[in-house]
Parts: structure tokens; sequence; C-alpha cells
């Protein structure tokens, strides 16, 4: 049990991470009126901003944080992250201010940037043939926090608008307590490496990083995979109501449905499947799968029918972490933290990036002058552009072994 502790405190803070955005969702629009005293598309004009600044905190400070930890541990950082993001927490719940929001929010990004480090963590405790299939457990982890989020948020909400930032803090707190007495450094003098600013930035990284063969396509792969699967939260609750009738309930059922969907294939079936067919199969399955799912719900017109897709768009799911232990493989011991930033980043773009590009084009077959009625133009678009990440990746599969062969030597 002692040897698990540390597995248990990594997954307990990806679903922490992952549970303090969607556990104060259901009140930030009652909570930016009340501040702001404006009308409900005023809350969401603010709520964007406070969502995009949230993503650009990761993004700019995603490779800082895994550099840092790459120099002096895992360990003080993901501690420090989860005291300073429990004091934030408490920030947000007593401010006064749309503006202390914003302070909230650029925080919140910082520290939630240490999913990074947590992955890095992950990768020094596992073998190298685990490594994929522990990745899967890093994204359950962040499934489960996807559907407990809301729900909790949603129930706390009835005590009012402040109760969700409250919890919030008090389980980042616990999770530190936890983790301080759980959670033992990895980073040796063997693979401790020297924090350098040229190295600790997203550009910086990104072109390091990609110095190592093959896995500059990889980061392109991952940066599209991303920005296609954004297409669920950018414009799933519009097109569920414009398909098929939803309403918020069943719109945040369906959700619940995909994250549990998510947390089970990575969870429970993704060490069989890599055990089957192997990391670089992994990924095509999932990218093939991820294809024929957005071709579906492009086209979709009935709900239950997009209910009942759920386990197949679920299976996509598998490609993500297959490519991230291709990755982790690729890189030195002395590079996770590193690697692990600059993937944040990546993902942090598409947070970024997929809003804007989605709901645009939801807009653009939706409004009364488009050319073609298709709510579900967005999918078909991630369709495109996961096409695209295929056709990347089958050159580079050819060049890897069926397993891959770690990387032991330190840079």
């Amino acid at each position: 049990m002692q040897s698990r502790l540390p597995l248990i405190f990594i997954l307990l803070t990806v679903v922490i991470d992952s549970m303090g955005i969607g556990l104060i969702m259901p009140v930030m629009p009652d909570l930016i009126q009340s501040l702001e005293a404006g009308d409900l598309g005023q809350a969401a004009v603010w709520g964007g901003i406070l969502a995009t600044t949230f993503a650009v905190m990761q993004f700019l400070f995603g490779p800082t944080i895994g550099s840092i930890s790459d120099r002096f541990g895992r360990r003080p950082v993901l501690l420090i992250a989860l005291v300073v993001m429990s004091f934030d927490y408490v920030l947000m719940a007593l401010a006064g201010t749309i503006w202390l929001l914003v302070v909230g929010r650029i925080i919140g990004g910082i520290t939630a940037a240490t999913q990074s480090t947590a992955s890095a963590y992950m990768a020094d405790i596992s073998k190298p043939e685990d490594k994929a299939a522990n990745f899967g457990l890093i994204g359950a982890a962040f499934g489960v926090g996807f559907v407990i989020g809301p729900l909790l948020g949603g129930v706390l909400a009835e005590y009012g608008t402040r109760a969700p930032f409250w919890a919030a803090a008090i389980l980042a707190a616990a999770n530190a307590i936890f983790g301080y007495f759980a959670l033992p450094e990895t980073v040796t003098d063997r693979i401790r490496r020297p924090f350098e600013w040229r190295r600790a930035n997203p550009i910086g990284a990104f072109r390091n990083i990609t110095r190592l063969p093959g896995l500059g396509r990889l980061l392109v792969i991952s940066f599209v995979i991303s920005l296609a699967f954004f297409v669920y939260p950018s414009v799933w609750a519009y097109f569920g109501k414009e398909q098929f009738g939803w309403g918020p309930g069943m719109i945040g059922l369906s959700l619940g449905a995909f994250g549990i969907g998510i947390a089970i294939v990575q969870g429970v079936l993704m060490r069989p499947i890599l055990r089957r067919i192997g990391e670089r199969n992994a990924v095509m399955l999932g990218l093939s799968v991820d294809v024929l799912a957005f071709v579906m719900l492009g086209f979709v017109t009935n709900g239950w029918v997009a209910l009942a897709l759920t386990p197949f768009t679920a299976l996509g799911s598998i490609a993500g972490p297959a490519l991230q232990g291709i990755m982790s493989r690729t890189a030195a011991d002395n590079q996770q933290g590193e690697l692990q930033g600059a993937l944040t980043s990546i993902n942090a773009v598409g947070t970024i990036m997929a809003p804007l590009i989605m709901t645009q084009l939801f807009f653009f077959f939706t409004h009364d002058k488009a050319p073609v009625f298709l709510p579900g133009a967005p999918f078909l678009f991630s369709a495109i552009l996961v096409i695209g990440a295929i056709a990347i990746f089958i050159p580079v599969r050819r060049s890897l072994p069926p397993r891959s062969e770690t990387t032991d030597n330190v840079r």
C-alpha cells in the first residue's frame, strides 16, 4: 500500500485539477452577474475572458513549471502548487470585484499547469513498457474529475455562489497534506538538470524538445488531437440544444456519460489494449475511431443515437496516452518535466483556439442565412483535423519499433 500512495496522490491531484474547473462552472454566471450587475450576455463575455486567462497561463507556465521540477524536484513543485491553489480558491470565494476573479484565474492557471509535473512524476515511477498505460490512468483521473466537478458544483450551489470555491480550497489543502506524508521525491542527482530560462518558456521548450528525432511531428499530432477533442466542451451544449432540443439536464447527463466513458477506456481498457496491439497501433486505432465518431456526430439527427455512440467516441481517447507514452520514451529521463510542460502548453493552445474556431463554425452553419443548415459542422471539421494527424503519423509510425525503445541516457 505504501508504494501505491504516490500513485494515489498523483491521480488525486489530476482529479482535483479537473474538478476545480467544473466545480465552479455552475455558479459562474450568477456570481459574475452579482459582481457586475449585468445581463447574462455580459456575464458570458466575462466568463470567456476568465476561461481564456486560465488557458493562457497554462500555456505560458507549463514548460516553466515542468523545467523547475526537473531542477528542484517534483515533490516541492506539486505541494507548493496545491497550497497556493487552496489560497487562490479562498481569494475567489471572498472576491468582491470581477478583477479579483481575473487575478484568481491567473493564479489558478499557473497552479493547474502542474499537471505537467504530475505526468513527469508518473513517467519517473513507471517502467518503460508501462508508461502509456499509466498516462491512461492520468487521463482517466481527468475524466473522473470532469464528471464529478460539475455535479458537485451544482449541489454546492444550493448553499450559495461561494460554496464551491470553499470546497475546492478544502480539497486542494487536504491533498497537499496527504502529499506531504505520502509523496517521495523521484528526481535524483542522476537525472537532475540545471534550470535554464531558454528552455523554460513555451518557444524554447518546443525548440529544444523537437530536436529529438521524430518528436516534432508527434508534438504536432498532439496539438491537432487536442484542438479536435475540444470540440466537445466548445459546442456540445449548443449542438445538443439546436440539433436534439436538449435542455441543461440532458446536456449535463450526456457530458457526464462521455467523461465516464473516457475514464473507463483510459483507466481500465488501456492496459489490455496496449498489451495486445502496442502503442503505435493504439495511436492509429484511436485516431481512426475519432474520425468515424466525428463524422457520425456531424450528421446524426437523433439524440438517443448520439448517446448510444458515447462508448465508441470514448474509445478514441486511447490515442492521447499512447502517443504520450511514445514521446516519454523518446525523451531522456532528465527531460520528462520539460516534455510534459510542452504538452501542457500545447493542450492550453488547443483550449484557447477551439472555442473560437468551433463556435464560429457552429454559428456559420446554423444562422438564418446559412448556406446549409449543419449544426454538426464543427465535428466534421474535427474529423478533417484528425485525418491530417493520421497523415502525419503514418510515416513516423514506420520509423518506430513495435515496442518503442526507452532512452536512458542523460542529456
